[in-house]
């Protein structure tokens, strides 16, 4: 029974590797902060009391502002497998929170790193890097393109994405790099522009809302379905040779047709419940943002299966049925 440490296991992509993992026969740890409130809603499905003989689930606190922690953790589980997918990762809370991010998007992974080498066990990692660091690089963008980070998240993704090299190419660690472009689920933090809009949605139809407050409507992202990127996480850690992936969709959206799909999906007309506040736009903005898979798909043997569409419709589905109980 193969072992594996998850950072950010509570989140979105966490929530859904713990579960992938699980259901290939793993024995998965793991990492979360302590918190006066319960914040294990995503993983509460998965619960195992750890008393029980078959439990292969297991928390453990700690936090990668603290680097002794991380070393004693790794140094006492020796997992086969690290999948890192723990940060700050909202981009715009990153402008507000520069310092805070840098330390645990950027700095945590220095620590994770370092605590795996101090340990002395052999691992495979993953780093989940972001379709941010790209910034305005000509698009589409591949393993090749140029990054121009745009925030204070994509800078600390960036160094996370050099760190990941570095110990790569000095102390042949097993690492990779998985630089995802958005995606997204009903898993989503309702913070996030892909889940406020089919959030709102619910909401109006179920009548609790009557304006949806946003940003930019023009930006152009790359979307895809949470579920199938965490497979990619997985299938990096099975190659024989390190490497670094692009994971995306190829097609990019504007955050207006994903508004448009939407609303029109639930009958209405986002024209009478969108208004534009200039508090949610971003100081420096990433204008496009999409994926060139070509090495993916050669590679990993991947290729997306939901489309942007099909995106939009599950999401909007879920949230209704959590409107309305």
């Amino acid at each position: 029974m193969k072992k594996a440490l998850i950072t950010g296991i509570t989140g979105q992509d966490g929530s859904y590797l713990a579960e992938s993992l699980l259901s290939k026969g793993y024995e998965v740890h793991g990492l979360i902060r302590r918190s006066s409130t319960f914040n294990t809603d995503r993983i509460e499905h998965l619960y195992q009391d750890p008393h029980m003989n078959d439990a292969r689930l297991f928390m453990h606190y700690g936090d990668l502002a603290d680097g002794s922690s991380l070393t004693d953790l790794i140094y006492n589980l020796q997992p086969e497998e690290v999948y890192h997918l723990g940060a700050q990762t909202h981009v715009r809370v990153s402008f507000d929170m520069p310092e805070y991010t840098a330390d645990i998007t950027g700095i945590g992974t220095i620590r994770l790193l370092e605590a795996i080498r101090k340990s002395g066990i052999k691992t495979k990692f993953y780093q989940a890097s972001s379709s941010e660091m790209f910034g305005n690089a000509p698009w589409p963008q591949n393993e090749n393109a140029p990054f121009q980070p745009r925030s204070p998240y994509a800078i600390a993704k960036l160094a996370s994405y050099w760190t990941i090299i570095n110990h790569r190419e000095s102390y042949r660690l097993f690492a990779c790099n998985g630089i995802l472009f958005n995606h997204e689920s009903p898993r989503r933090g309702e913070t996030f522009v892909s889940r406020k809009i089919t959030r709102a949605v619910a909401r109006i139809l179920s009548g609790k809302q009557n304006v949806l407050y946003l940003g930019n409507l023009e930006a152009r992202r790359d979307w895809g379905y949470a579920p199938e990127y965490v497979e990619c996480q997985w299938l990096m850690l099975q190659q024989e040779n390190p490497d670094d992936y692009v994971i995306g969709t190829g097609e990019s959206h504007t955050v207006k047709e994903f508004v448009e799909e939407a609303f029109s999906y639930a009958n209405l007309d986002w024209k009478e419940f969108v208004k534009i506040d200039p508090r949610y736009f971003r100081p420096a903005e990433a204008d496009c943002l999409q994926a060139d898979i070509s090495k993916a798909k050669r590679q990993l043997q991947w290729t997306p299966k939901t489309s942007f569409r099909e995106l939009i419709h599950l999401m909007v589905e879920a949230d209704k049925v959590l409107e309305n109980g």
